[in-house]
């Protein structure tokens, strides 16, 4: 069974800086995509940044510049470093992993407030 555990987030003033991670832990096969999204309240989930198994990154518009996504493929881990953060930023960010075969897993969530 595939579990993945986010952590890192928590309460920061704007123009702050947080560092997510997503440990990903069971049997799975190759991970081609490590995706971070979010969740304000209200809101849908909007996808916020992916990281191939190459390396390719993509970010949102809202997010770049700001936020950079990266991955150890040793560990099984995706990070999110997150810089100059703002109020619209606060949400519960959930990472995902996508397999070769297309299957997805998601995490529990993380929440991340930022006050102005």
């Amino acid at each position: 069974q595939v579990q993945l555990v986010e952590s890192g987030g928590g309460l920061v003033q704007a123009g702050g800086s947080l560092r997510l991670s997503c440990v990903a832990s069971g049997s799975f096969f190759s991970i081609e995509f490590m995706r971070w999204y979010r969740q304000a309240p209200g809101k849908e989930r909007e996808w916020v940044a992916l990281i191939s198994s190459g390396g390719t990154t993509r970010y949102s518009d809202s997010v770049k510049g700001r936020f950079t996504i990266s991955r150890d493929n040793a560990k099984n881990t995706v990070y999110l470093q997150m810089n100059s953060l703002k109020a619209e930023d606060t949400a519960v960010y959930y990472c995902n992993f996508r397999e070769i075969t297309r299957k997805e897993y998601w995490g529990q969530g993380t929440q991340v407030t930022v006050s102005s």
